[in-house]
Order: structure tokens, then sequence, then C-alpha cells
């Protein structure tokens, strides 16, 4: 029998010289060794999480530069001091468009904020006028926002993302966004100064639908805490990870799933891990759970 050996411009495993194979994908390897290793881990996580907090419904929060500039000022402070630097924003600067419904209406009438965000939710209002946001004087945009904190540097930060967008664009709209591929629509956020994957992830989730998974503090100790990530996994690791942990359809109950849970019962300092549903599955817990 005769042995076909490569021919000149290939290499034993089949790849032509000067053309080597692509480095595999850490992120996608984690994810695969994670299901041989612990099989079922995620699906077995969403379901008791929604069993304890019941499964978060799809809300529709702000217009997609809105929730741009509020995802810039909740950056580094609490959900409630971002929505009164935003309300600050709206009243200074003040425009006649359509209204926006931040908080959500329960079946007993009683509103609450979005689902996964920890505020009280904003008044019903309409956006700002984004191009006397974009001009105004710096100090004076400033003393409007110090509410939220750290003023000083989220001002120009706001100011530096409405010029992108409008100097990309031609307005103040990122409607075109839904239509792109999700990572390429993350990537264009991303070239934004001062936008990061999980502000960009934010509004393209929470928008559009597009299936992101922002990664903020809370999800980022709980999945580590949980193992689903590596134990020292950054947040633009976990971005990486969780695109190949969770099915598209999961991406929101997830990401508001977790946050629930960081926020209630798996907290930085003292867990609460005698009534966690996931502690049998917890490698905080047990180093070597299933």
């Amino acid at each position: 029998m005769t042995i076909a050996h490569p021919g000149p411009g290939l290499r034993a495993g089949g790849a032509a010289r000067g053309h080597p194979r692509k480095p595999p994908d850490p992120a996608r390897a984690w994810a695969r060794s994670l299901d041989r290793r612990r099989p079922g881990l995620v699906a077995f996580v969403l379901a008791e999480l929604a069993a304890l907090y019941g499964t978060p419904r799809r809300d529709t929060r702000l217009d997609p530069v809105s929730e741009l500039v509020l995802t810039i000022l909740s950056q580094n402070t609490a959900d409630v001091n971002s929505e009164r630097a935003f309300q600050a924003v709206r009243d200074a600067y003040p425009a006649d468009g359509p209204i926006a419904v931040h908080r959500v209406v329960a079946p007993d009438g009683t509103e609450a904020p979005p689902e996964g965000w920890g505020g009280r939710g904003l008044d019903a209002g309409s956006a700002p006028d984004w191009a006397a946001v974009e001009h105004a004087p710096l100090d004076e945009l400033i003393e409007v926002i110090r509410p939220g904190g750290l003023a000083p540097q989220k001002a120009p930060r706001i100011q530096g993302a409405l010029r992108h967008v409008r100097e990309t664009t031609g307005g103040y709209d990122l409607g075109f966004l839904a239509g792109m591929e999700p990572r390429a629509a993350r990537d264009w956020l991303t070239e934004v100064p001062g936008i990061g994957k999980k502000t960009a992830s934010i509004v393209l989730l929470f928008c559009f639908g597009l299936p992101l998974m922002p990664v903020d503090t809370h999800v980022e100790r709980v999945s580590r805490r949980i193992g689903l990530v590596p134990p020292k996994a950054g947040p633009d690791e976990q971005h990486e990870i969780y695109r190949h942990l969770l099915a598209p359809g999961d991406v929101h109950a997830a990401h508001v799933l977790l946050i629930q849970h960081g926020r209630r019962t798996c907290h930085a300092r003292r867990p609460a891990c005698d009534r966690c549903p996931i502690a049998p599955r917890c490698r905080f817990l047990d180093s070597k759970a299933p």
C-alpha cells in the first residue's frame, strides 16, 4: 500500500506553510472544560436563582443614548446617585421629545425599578437635549452631575461620548446598532472614548436585546465563587467566557439573576451561604463541589 505524504506546501498536520493554525480561544476552551468537568452547572444555577428570585422580565428602559449616559453616570457609584445626576441633566437641558418610562409596573399596579437596577427608577420624562449637553461649558456640566459622584471625570467622558456619536453618525441616535452582529455592535461602542465592555453590553442588552453579558462587580464576584469562571478571571475575560457559557436567550436572565444574588445573598463580605440554593455546587464553600 502506498502512503501519501504531505505535499511541499503542507505540513504534516495539514496547515499550509506560512499559515499557522489559529490559536485556541481560551474562553471557548474554558466553557467546554466546565461542561465536561461540571455538567449541567449553568442550567442548575439559572434554575435555582429563578426559583429564588423569579424569572426576570424583559423591560425596555430608556432610549440608547440615555441608557449610555445613565450607565456612565452609574460607574463607581450607587444607582440612586446616578438617577439623581441623570434627572439633574434632564432638568438643566430639557427637550420636548417622547416620554420615556424607566420604572416598571407590577401586576398589582405598584411601580418598581427595572430588574437588575439598584435604584428606585427614574421618573418618566424626555431625553435631555443632547446637543446642549455636549456643548455645555464643562464646569457647568460638572456641577449639574455632581450628585452622581466623580463629576470631574464623568462630565468630559459624557461630552466625549456624545461628540463621538454625533461625529460618527451625524446625530444622537444609536438605533442602527440593533441591526449589527452583537460583537460588532459592542466593538463599535467600545471605540467611544471612556466606554468599556460592560457599559456597551448594558446598552446593547437592555435597549436591543443583543445577547451580550454585562459583567459588573456582582456578576464578577458571584461567578468566580460558584466556579462558572476561573478563580482569577477579571471582567473582560468573563465577558468573553459568557459568550460560550450561555445560550442567547439566557443572557438577560443570567445577568439579572446573578446581580440580584450578589446584592441579596452572595454579599462581598458576609455571604449568606446558609440560605443559598447554589451552596451544594459552589466552589466558595467546597473547592471540589461538583
